[in-house]
């Protein structure tokens, strides 16, 4: 079974993005938000990279790479186990829990953000960076939801 294993987001209360890392707070449960992404989320809202979503396997590559990846230092919010989202195309759909939908907008290749945080190219991590996505369908999402192409 495919299932989401972690759900981070950037609250827009917090004051100043730290130099050294992302910011981002682990939750147990979001709701998705049409247009706009993760509720409460200060990275959402943009038109076409509303959430980015990667494999708990392309985090474990990564991770024998080199490249830290504690929840949110890749840049992520929401890992799912079981699927690979990096063989998804641009329109590609997928289902995360009950209610909510997402399309695919583009693959991920990183930036120089994640360059300076990481210390690595992001070409070092190419073919594991993932997806952006926008929400379709709102809904709630938790851990341990299944994850299915639509």
């Amino acid at each position: 079974m495919s299932e989401i294993i972690s759900i981070v987001y950037k609250p827009e209360t917090l004051p100043q993005r730290p130099k050294d890392h992302y910011t981002r707070v682990p939750l147990e449960q979001a709701q998705l938000i049409v247009g706009h992404g993760i509720e409460g989320d200060k990275k959402g809202g943009h038109p076409m990279r509303q959430l980015n979503i990667m494999t708990a396997e392309g985090v474990d590559e990564l991770a024998g790479r080199g490249f830290k990846v504690q929840p949110g230092e890749l840049g992520e919010q929401i890992i799912v186990r079981g699927f690979d989202v990096n063989v998804l195309e641009v329109g590609d759909q997928l289902r995360l829990g009950a209610e909510a939908v997402i399309e695919v907008t583009e693959k991920r290749n990183g930036c120089g953000r994640f360059q300076s945080l990481q210390g690595k190219h992001p070409s070092e991590a190419k073919g594991f960076l993932g997806i952006m996505a926008k929400v379709i369908d709102g809904g709630l999402i938790q851990l341990g939801d299944e994850v299915s192409r639509v």
